[in-house]
């Protein structure tokens, strides 16, 4: 069973855009011969992990004279924040986290490669064989408050015509879930793959809302310093090659590919394809650039900026939902248009499905 690491970030996500705030922002970038990036464990990145030790990364930098350094973090807050200082020059991150940390904290970032969405990972349980979503007014819930877990909760709630005022969030740690979820007072708990998993196969749990009703909301993103993008085209060609180079092994079912991620990530090969079931992985470039410039991730980041202001995730001096600007690929954007922070570019993703890297 592999670390969510990605789950650290989803406990502190006010902490970190606060601390965003304090950095400053690198406003230009020279060109350079030598990158950073930095990665943590999650089904959704693991090819990285085997693009680097494979050797597929530095044959994709090596094409384009250059170096790539590829790093683990541990701790995934820790990873967003280095990013953040400009200590990388890429990190992996979802998209809630990237608006709500890097964008809102001044960092002009861009979504390079959107690799995969949740669908099934982040569920909804509630105690009681039989249960309804609807069941869950008036209970108590335990989640990680101000989390992606959070968010689920409450996009559920609207599709039963309840609100967040009519259950009690009961803040807990994705480390402790698992262990409260057993005690007799915990009435429905929110959470993601692997804890997820453990919870369900409880006699009385009742999986009543996940991911896969959401789907494309939860995005799993490569996000590259957008100034280090501009002046450095190479760099994001050699990403996006190693990138879709290795994927394509795992849409082969590359049994040394998937053993060896399976194995980094803390599971077992079993284990691992459980995870990728709940996962919606774009295979392709072509898979990928059809979503990125398509209409939903406007729709989804309308509505996570909005939860994320409701909530106060855009920092203290956010005064309306549009402080941050959000860039799709054929200049639409939501937000403020003078303050692009976030940005979705499908250039090199194109590239890539025309063959043309």
């Amino acid at each position: 069973m592999h670390s969510s690491l990605r789950a650290l970030a989803r406990a502190s996500i006010v902490v970190c855009a606060l601390l965003a705030a304090t950095f400053t922002p690198t406003a230009s970038a020279a060109e350079k011969k030598s990158f950073k990036v930095a990665w943590s464990i999650y089904v959704g990145w693991m090819p990285w992990d085997y693009a680097a030790e494979s050797g597929i990364l530095k044959k994709w930098a090596d094409k384009y004279g250059i170096k790539i350094e590829l790093t683990q973090i541990n701790d995934y807050v820790e990873s967003i924040n280095q990013y953040t200082a400009g200590s990388f020059d890429a990190c992996v991150m979802t998209n809630m986290d990237m608006l709500t940390i890097p964008s809102a904290g001044g960092v002009d970032s861009t979504a390079l490669i959107v690799g995969d969405f949740s669908n099934g990972n982040d569920g909804v349980v509630v105690k009681g064989k039989g249960k309804k979503l609807a069941d869950i007014k008036g209970l108590p819930v335990n989640l990680v408050e101000l989390s992606v877990s959070h968010y689920l909760l409450a996009r559920g709630l609207e599709t039963v015509g309840l609100k967040e005022r009519d259950i009690k969030v009961v803040n807990t740690s994705d480390a402790d879930i698992v262990g409260a979820y057993a005690a007799a007072d915990t009435k429905a708990t929110v959470t993601w793959k692997p804890q997820l998993s453990e919870i369900l196969a409880s006699p009385d749990a009742q999986l009543v809302f996940d991911s896969s009703k959401i789907p494309g909301e939860i995005i799993d993103l490569m996000v590259v310093n957008s100034a280090t993008l501009k002046a450095n085209p190479a760099f994001a060609k050699a990403l996006v090659g190693a990138w879709y180079e290795t994927i394509a092994l795992m849409a082969k079912k590359d049994p040394k590919a998937l053993a060896h991620m399976a194995k980094a990530s803390g599971t077992d090969l079993a284990g691992f394809n459980g995870q990728l079931a709940t996962t919606r992985m774009f295979w392709t470039p072509a898979e990928s650039l059809s979503f990125v410039t398509g209409p939903q991730v406007q729709t989804t980041m309308d509505l996570v900026r909005k939860f994320s202001f409701d909530h106060g995730l855009l920092g203290e001096g956010a005064k309306t939902v549009d402080v941050v600007g959000i860039e799709f690929p054929g200049g639409k954007t939501l937000g403020n248009a003078k303050n692009i922070k976030m940005r979705f570019d499908a250039t090199y993703v194109k590239l890539a499905s025309e063959g043309k890297l």
